[in-house]
C-alpha cells in the first residue's frame, strides 16, 4: 500500500473533535459534497484486529445465550426485539410513536390515537420486513442489489414511495452532501457495494460497509437509511451474529455519525456507534 492510500485509510479512521466540526455552520465546512467511489477502497480493512476479536467474544456470549432458550423463550425474545427495533428505527426518522404505543399496536394489533396513518404503517412495515428477513436467512448469506430492493419494498409499502432505485436527485437535511444523481452510476455503486461486502471475511465488515454504504449511495427516493439497518440485521442473521435493536443510540449522535461519513468520509465515530450497540444488543436481548 502507497503512501497515499496509507493516508487517505488514516484519514477514514482518524478521530474527530466532533463538537467542534459540528458548531461549523453545514454550508462552511469544507466537505466532500460529491459522491466520492474512492471509499469502496477506503472500507476494505475497517475493524482492527483487535476490535474483530472484541465483536467475536462478545457474539460468542449471544451464541451461548440463545442455545440456553427454549422455543417459547426464543420467540418471546424475537417479539421483544422486533418491537424495540420497529420503534427505535422508526423513531430515528422522526417517527413519534412511543416504545409503549409500539407494543401495543404489534401484539394487540390496535392503533394507539394521536398518530398519522404513514407513522402507524412505517411500525408495521419494519415488523414485515424483519418477519421476512427471519423466514429467508439463506438469501442473505451473500448479499445482492434485489436483496436489497425487497427489503426496502417492504419498508415503504403504502407510504407513497416508489420502489427500486431512483431515476432522480434526492436531498439529506442538514448536509451539503449530494448523492449520486443518474440511475446506472447509483446501480454501479450498489452493485460495487455488494461485491465488497460479499468479499468479507468478517461478518460484522459486511455488516458494517452495507449499513454505511446503502446510507451514502441513497438507492432510493426515500427509505435509505432504515433499508441499511434492515439489511445490516439480515446479514447479521445470516451470519449467526446478534441483530441491533439500535435502542439505547441517541438519535442525534446517529445522525452526526452518518454526517461524518457522507461529508468527510469519515467512519469512526460510526464505528463506534455500532461497536457500542453490538454489546448492548448482546447484553439485552436472548439471554
Amino acid at each position: 500500500m502507497n503512501y497515499m492510500k496509507l493516508n487517505q485509510q488514516y484519514q477514514a479512521d482518524k478521530p474527530i473533535d466532533r463538537e467542534a466540526y459540528f458548531q461549523i455552520d453545514p454550508d462552511k465546512r469544507e466537505i466532500k459534497n460529491k459522491f466520492n467511489f474512492a471509499v469502496f477502497s477506503l472500507l476494505k480493512s475497517v475493524f482492527t484486529q483487535k476490535e474483530l476479536d472484541r465483536l467475536e467474544k462478545i457474539n460468542d456470549n449471544y451464541l451461548k445465550n440463545i442455545q440456553k432458550l427454549s422455543p417459547t423463550a426464543l420467540k418471546r425474545e424475537c417479539e421483544r426485539f422486533t418491537i424495540d427495533l420497529s420503534w427505535k428505527s422508526s423513531k430515528i426518522e422522526g417517527n413519534t410513536y412511543t416504545l409503549l404505543e409500539t407494543e401495543y399496536l404489534l401484539r394487540e394489533h390496535k392503533e394507539p390515537k394521536g398518530h398519522t396513518k404513514e407513522e402507524t404503517q412505517m411500525i408495521l412495515n419494519h415488523k414485515t420486513a424483519l418477519d421476512y428477513i427471519r423466514t429467508s436467512q439463506k438469501r442473505f448469506k451473500k448479499l445482492d442489489l434485489r436483496d436489497i430492493e425487497d427489503v426496502h419494498s417492504l419498508l415503504i409499502k403504502n407510504l407513497g414511495v416508489t420502489r427500486n432505485i431512483r431515476s432522480g436527485l434526492v436531498r439529506i437535511g442538514g448536509t451539503s452532501y449530494q448523492p449520486l444523481d443518474n440511475k446506472f452510476q447509483i446501480r454501479e455503486a450498489v452493485e460495487k457495494m455488494c461485491n465488497l461486502v460479499n468479499k468479507q471475511k468478517s461478518p460484522f465488515a459486511k455488516v458494517f460497509i452495507a449499513m454505511l454504504m446503502i446510507a451514502y449511495i441513497q438507492p432510493f427516493e426515500d427509505g435509505n437509511k432504515r433499508a441499511s439497518r434492515l439489511i445490516g440485521n439480515a446479514l447479521l442473521i445470516a451470519h449467526q451474529a446478534c441483530p441491533l435493536s439500535f435502542r439505547s443510540i441517541d438519535e442525534l449522535e446517529y445522525k452526526k455519525a452518518m454526517r461524518l461519513f457522507y461529508e468527510q468520509n469519515n467512519f469512526r465515530y460510526f464505528k463506534e456507534l455500532f461497536i457500542n450497540q453490538f454489546e448492548f444488543a448482546v447484553n439485552n436481548y436472548f439471554g
